[in-house]
């Protein structure tokens, strides 16, 4: 039997290796304290629950359209008013099985050998796993560069020349929990006008999880990119709904046909029940994101705190996410070394910054969205096995 060769180009996400890992050391009887995946430890909203209920009870168990069915695209539409002052067309909204298939399908539309995608590195290893796969050339956004992981409009823009087809920006960002602000998005934005041919793929999958009072800086608020601009976002993170496999992308118009030949060619429609719950979340009460977020609050001073008083590692406050990525080679082990340590010494499951690019060798993963004991015992655990 021969597979095709570029599944050899094909990579992974290693959080889900580390689990699988973990979960045996605890089968065997060790304890293990979970801060490796990027998931909410909070249930999903009961009111959304009960509508997805509603919905089988009222007998949505058939195929819908693939794109999704339109109450809950105008729902999107509706939120993104009311956060961003924006006006959507619902036509343009996909509702997806999750944010990787608006990876998948934008990489897929312009990925091919002599094309140029550029991606955040570190960052979400779908990116560049599906650029390679695609045969195009992965071009790294180095954001070790700046000491708080915030991106570099002028680095970005050197970037691009006459094959650059995708321009990849996950802000806030995973893994290292960077928040650029708005006036560096203008700044990138500006000298995007000198590239029209360059689409662009805005992750903003966080964009509920922003600290300090913040706002936002979303691509919304440069309607004159719309023709080329992709927008990522959904319910996973935001209402603590990662395993309903549900999400969301606005597309230029011209881009639509293909994008939903990929949905028919790979998944036909969204469940059609948990659409119904999804628009109970947008059009519901804010108040289980709020509650989340005070308790992020706390977990984020916890663990930065806690990591910087831990001898040899060096971590920056996170501006959004859930997420501290903390340099870790003071201790004398490189990021892998210092996830194994952790995992079979501590019993603390986090992961290794190589698993969002290569340039991360010196540093670690750690997702703050566990409860404020068990980031307190995990630190103190590592404490001990360090030095």
């Amino acid at each position: 039997m021969k597979f095709a060769k570029n599944l050899e180009r094909l990579g992974t996400e290693s959080a889900f290796k580390i689990l699988a890992e973990a979960k045996k050391l605890e089968a065997e009887g060790k304890k293990i304290i979970h801060l490796s995946l990027g998931q909410p430890d909070f249930a999903s909203p009961k009111h959304v629950v009960d509508a997805t209920k509603k919905a089988l009870d009222d007998g949505h168990h058939g195929y819908v359209l693939p794109n999704g069915i339109i109450e809950c695209r105008e729902a999107v539409t509706r939120k993104i008013k009311k956060l961003y002052n924006a006006d959507i067309d619902a036509e343009r909204v996909i509702i997806m099985p999750g944010g990787k298939p608006t990876m998948y399908y934008a990489i897929s539309l312009f990925g091919e050998v002599g094309a140029e995608i550029i991606y955040p590195d570190p960052g979400f290893p779908i990116y560049e796993s599906m650029i390679n796969y695609t045969g195009a050339k992965a071009v790294p956004i180095n954001m070790l560069e700046n000491n708080d992981f915030s991106i570099n409009p002028e680095k970005i823009l050197s970037l691009i020349n006459n094959n650059t087809r995708l321009l990849i920006l996950n802000n806030p960002n995973n893994p290292t929990g960077a928040f650029t602000e708005k006036s560096k998005i203008d700044q990138l934005v500006e000298g995007l006008k000198k590239f029209p041919h360059v689409a662009i793929l805005s992750d903003e999958i966080y964009s509920r999880q922003i600290f300090d009072e913040k706002k936002m800086p979303t691509f919304f608020n440069y309607p004159e990119l719309y023709d080329r601009l992709i927008v990522l976002d959904g319910w996973s993170k935001a209402y603590s709904m990662t395993g309903w496999r549900l999400g969301w992308s606005v597309w230029p118009e011209k881009f639509i046909e293909h994008v939903i030949k990929f949905c028919v060619n790979n998944h036909s429609c969204v469940n059609a029940a948990i659409q119904y719950g999804a628009i109970a979340a947008l059009d519901g009460p804010d108040d289980p994101i709020n509650l989340m977020m005070e308790k992020f609050t706390k977990r984020r001073k916890l663990i930065y705190e806690g990591l910087n008083d831990i001898e040899g590692i060096e971590c920056v406050m996170p501006g959004g996410g859930f997420y501290a990525f903390p340099k870790v080679i003071g201790t004398g082990m490189n990021g892998k070394d210092f996830a194994k340590k952790c995992l079979h010494d501590a019993g603390v499951a986090i992961v290794p910054g190589t698993a969002f690019g290569k340039k991360a060798i010196d540093y670690a993963r750690f997702s703050f969205a566990a409860s404020q004991d068990n980031i307190y015992k995990a630190l103190e655990n590592i404490k001990k096995i360090v030095g």
